[in-house]
């Protein structure tokens, strides 16, 4: 196909694709997609070989969010059945964190339910982050607090924090659809404060929440735009008692065209399959390593993941290796500091007219461009031949909050 030999050389160059193009990779048919992986799997390996990186979440307060997001089962209003604690003590969440470790973690998540921290909040997190690093040389730790006030980011970067998670989740047209209690523009917003801090930006997004291929071209360009370091990729879990819990729309080989599509338009950034692999890549797990080279080790936040050791030797399998502490995860020209990058311009300069998508978070103000014929929206294209397979989402009932030992 033109479109993916077009693709990969842009890829290569770090050239930015044009909307069209990212819009046509959703488009492609299943008979191509083992063609779509493979064009995009060659931008992969060019810039990051076969090395995976392993990161662990730790959850440190969960539950109990005065926030609406209709994604989330830790929202204002949730029904779902999940652990609900409030903040764990540093040395409980760096025993947490050992588990991550010792199943070949790179980088330690440190998530907390909630709009945003307060200072002692802050102070809690930073007493964690030296708790961790202490006696793990080589770790990297990412907070993901909600968010942020200035100088927040500023504190936990002299704390020792490396990076800052914060996403954007969907486009900023359809933002207010999904969250009312806070706004694109907040978060936004949040990522701009994590750069200037200094720390690692990490920001990404959800599919499967009915949004349309536009909606998803829309939000990886605004990540392009705001160049994060990484991207995780969420696949929606749709949780019983969350407004979101009858969105079954992905199947396997729409998860696949959607990595596909952000590595083509991100492909030297990590991009990192977050959230609900399990769920609806299922058994195409080992050929979505081949498009993101970074993966979450175990469980999450509130839902279980595969086992540590299953994903270890899937990725072994796979003909891929851990990446060590030793090893830089990006790029050369990409490691001089946020925002530092020479003018090859990825995931930070888009193109003439590509619409910056920051700033206002209800005027709809990214480019809008047209899908395909044919492309129709996640909901159409996914073909649930075997329709929805809730006994794959599981409660976290065991590791952080818990007596249980954590599934690493």
């Amino acid at each position: 196909m033109n479109l993916l030999n077009t693709l990969v050389d842009k890829g290569l160059r770090r050239e930015t694709p044009t909307r069209e193009e990212a819009l046509a990779v959703l488009g492609t048919s299943d008979d191509d997609l083992l063609d779509v992986v493979t064009a995009a799997g060659k931008v992969r390996r060019h810039w990051f070989g076969r090395r995976v990186k392993l990161n662990y979440l730790v959850n440190l307060k969960s539950g109990l969010c005065p926030e609406d997001c209709s994604y989330c089962s830790q929202r204002l209003g949730s029904k779902a059945d999940i652990l609900k604690y409030t903040w764990l003590k540093p040395e409980q969440a760096s025993e947490a964190a050992a588990a991550g470790l010792a199943g070949g973690a790179k980088r330690v998540c440190l998530v907390a339910s909630g709009r945003g921290p307060t200072d002692r909040d802050v102070d809690r997190v930073s007493d964690t982050i030296k708790a961790i690093k202490e006696g793990n040389e080589g770790v990297e730790v990412c907070a993901c607090l909600g968010l942020l006030s200035d100088g927040q980011a500023e504190r936990l970067r002299e704390a020792g924090a490396d990076a800052y998670n914060h996403n954007l989740n969907t486009s900023e047209a359809t933002y207010g659809d999904i969250t009312t209690t806070h706004t694109y523009a907040d978060r936004v917003d949040t990522v701009h404060k994590a750069h200037a801090a200094g720390l690692s930006a990490c920001s990404g997004l959800i599919a499967g929440m009915g949004e349309s291929d536009t909606d998803l071209v829309d939000v990886v360009f605004a990540l392009r735009e705001l160049d994060p370091d990484s991207v995780p990729v969420n696949f929606l879990i749709p949780f019983e008692g969350t407004p979101l819990a009858e969105e079954w729309n992905l199947t396997p080989q729409r998860c696949l065209r959607i990595l596909a599509m952000v590595r083509f338009v991100c492909p030297d950034v990590e991009v990192r399959i977050a959230g609900g692999r399990e769920v609806h890549l299922r058994t195409m797990q080992p050929l979505a390593l081949h498009l993101a080279n970074s993966i979450f080790l175990g469980d999450y936040l509130t839902s279980e993941g595969q086992a540590g050791r299953a994903d270890l030797e899937m990725i072994a399998d796979a003909g891929f290796e851990v990446e060590g502490t030793d090893q830089v995860t990006l790029p050369e020209h990409r490691t001089g500091g946020c925002g530092s990058h020479d003018g090859g311009g990825v995931c930070g300069t888009a193109p003439a007219g590509a619409g910056a998508c920051a700033g206002t978070s209800s005027s709809g103000g990214c480019a809008q461009a047209e899908a395909p014929a044919g492309a129709g929206t996640a909901a159409e294209g996914a073909g649930r031949a075997d329709g929805p397979r809730t006994d794959l989402v599981a409660v976290r009932r065991r590791g952080a909050g818990t007596d249980l030992a954590p599934n690493a």
